[in-house]
């Protein structure tokens, strides 16, 4: 059987910068004249050829834009990215290609340019249709313009849309995430994406909440949204595939199951990772250093990772555990089968023909409950 392969290409510009954002994003005023737009896509360009030479051509059975925020890249831009995954690994037949997008840097004509590029999924930053949320998250966006711009992307053409939701947010409110679903379920989209809120180390959001300033997150808080949060969602016919991800049939994100179930790809960008059979690495961070590592026909590997066998089957009960299909039973080692057993008791594990999988309740607690098993497992 083939391993599926992707391509995941980072793009680290942000207008602003949100106050619980820790990914590897930069702002106009920190970059300064160090890096540009213009020099970044010069230097994917020249990565994917690099990265093709390395590892031979492979038609990407999905390609996934993140950041940061391409849509400030436009649609040009972000066509010009997906000619040059076309144009050095391929693109395999029916691939998906998805661009996140702020949804302050969309329009109707942006669409319809991504439509001409050949993007087919759309993956817009919601949070919350709460404009009190939105001010402690610090997000730059009115709470109606997701919608709107997801209407937008259906409007031209989009089969494939998802809004992202963040929950748990100090001073939130099950009223703000009530609020939230009527305009998920308004929108009409296919997908979407529920994540707890993390306060991240060194973020603002961390230094108000160890000020004082703001209430550290609640976990028992966290799991009455969720199941709020799953309820309604359900009731609209969407239905969960990954414990933070629901979909409509057919709206299932291809790219991120690449992730979940121990596939290939090539991650391009300042400071994207890739895996690739035993071997998972980075590139260095800072747009500049990528850049110049680029300008002299160096691959802007920062380190690299040699996976054992140990390595890829802790990742597989890990991340197949938090799927809806489970992972196959004769995955587990003799020492997990008693506690294993308690969870079927307690009725957070079931088994279905030769799989084990979550049941709902187990949602909540999947995490700890697979931190336990592969204990176990080590005697």
């Amino acid at each position: 059987m083939t391993t599926p392969f992707g391509v995941y290409v980072h793009v680290p510009f942000c207008a602003t910068r949100c106050g619980y954002c820790d990914f590897n994003t930069y702002t106009p005023g920190e970059l300064g004249t160090s890096a540009s737009p213009e020099s970044y896509l010069d230097a994917l360009e020249r990565e994917l050829e690099l990265a093709v030479a390395r590892v031979g051509e492979r038609p990407a059975e999905t390609v996934f834009i993140g950041g940061g925020t391409p849509s400030l890249l436009g649609a040009d831009g972000l066509g010009r990215v997906l000619s040059a995954v076309r144009n050095t690994f391929g693109l395999a037949p029916g691939a998906e290609i998805t661009t996140e997008s702020n949804p302050e840097s969309t329009s109707p004509e942006f669409f319809a340019g991504l439509l001409d590029a050949g993007y087919n999924r759309i993956s817009l930053g919601m949070q919350s249709a709460s404009a009190g949320v939105l001010r402690v998250l610090e997000r730059a966006h009115t709470p109606g313009r997701p919608v709107e711009a997801a209407r937008e992307a259906k409007a031209a053409g989009f089969g494939h849309v998802n809004l992202d939701m963040i929950y748990g947010t100090p001073t939130e409110t099950d009223d703000d995430v009530r609020k939230t679903l009527d305009a998920v379920i308004g929108a009409g989209v296919d997908h979407v994406s529920a994540y707890s809120l993390i306060v991240e180390d060194g973020t603002a959001m961390a230094r108000k909440v160890r000020r004082g300033e703001l209430p550290a997150p609640d976990e028992d808080v966290y799991a009455s949204r969720f199941e709020l949060i799953d309820a309604r969602l359900r009731g609209e016919g969407f239905d969960w595939y990954e414990v933070s991800n629901w979909a409509k049939p057919g709206g299932e994100c291809r790219h991120n199951h690449i992730y979940w179930t121990d596939g290939d790809w090539w991650g391009a960008g300042p400071g994207a990772h890739s895996h690739l059979g035993d071997q998972r690495f980075y590139h260095v961070k800072h747009p500049a250093r990528y850049s110049s590592m680029i300008a002299a026909d160096e691959l802007p590997i920062k380190d690299v990772e040699h996976l054992t066998d140990e390595d890829h089957h802790t990742e597989r009960i890990m991340l197949g555990m938090r799927l809806r299909e489970g992972v196959p039973t004769a995955w587990f080692r003799a020492g997990a089968r008693p506690v294993i057993e308690g969870f079927i008791g307690r009725g957070l594990l079931e088994t279905a023909g030769d799989r084990l999988r979550l049941t709902d309740s187990g949602r909540l607690l999947a995490d700890g409950m697979v931190a336990d098993i592969l204990v176990a497992e080590e005697g």
